[in-house]
């Protein structure tokens, strides 16, 4: 049986990977597996850590997704990948290390750009948006982004006013238009989690 491609999308910290722990509850015992678009940001060994701290990386082009692409498609044919390993406070992919992701019967993408290439589009069976307040989003990505990325106030700032929330009015937000499911992150979701994760047992059913 071909596996059930999953395409989560959403706003920087707009709760996707609570969104992915949920539905990954209602299915212990069952393989889920879980593709990170972050991963894919693209590789820059030939520029210095000063010149990868100013790309944008909020933009299509900040992502490999041809590789994504690939590595989808042979996830969906039964084949094991090699899925690369991104490092925050490097601004690139970590060298020499990758994740091992075996095909499973349900497979997640997560990220920003889920929704954004359309041969990604084509190739899920559900496409899923998250939408959370920006306020809260912002709130979300500063206080994630100091305590685990290595980053200091006065950057986070920077970085969101002049390439998150521009990116993410003209690239991401207008993604939600694909989505055969959008979930509100502000307030308590239970009940599309269970419409979902039922869809999913009767689609593997």
């Amino acid at each position: 049986m071909k596996p059930i491609l999953i395409a989560i999308a959403g706003g920087t910290a707009s709760g996707k990977t609570t969104v992915v722990d949920e539905i990954i509850h209602h299915f212990e015992g069952e393989d889920v597996a879980v593709l990170c678009q972050d991963n894919y940001y693209k590789e820059l060994d030939d520029i210095s850590l000063e010149e990868r701290k100013k790309i944008n990386y909020d933009h299509p082009n900040s992502f490999d997704l041809d590789l994504l692409y690939d590595d989808l498609k042979k996830l969906i044919s039964g084949k094991t990948i090699a899925s690369p390993v991104y490092d925050f406070k490097e601004h690139n992919r970590k060298k020499n290390e990758a994740k091992e992701i075996v095909s499973t019967k349900v497979i997640i993408l997560e990220g920003i750009m889920a929704l954004y290439d359309s041969r990604i589009r084509e190739l899920s069976d559900i496409l899923i948006y998250v939408e959370s307040d920006p306020d809260v989003r912002f709130i979300r990505r500063l206080k994630r982004d100091i305590k685990e990325r290595g980053r200091d106030l006065d950057s986070v700032i920077l970085q969101y006013l002049t390439t998150v929330k521009p990116m993410y009015d003209e690239y991401i937000a207008p993604t939600k238009r694909f989505a055969d499911i959008i979930i509100p992150n502000d307030t308590k979701h239970d009940v599309a989690i269970e419409i979902l994760a039922a869809k999913i047992k009767d689609i593997l059913k």
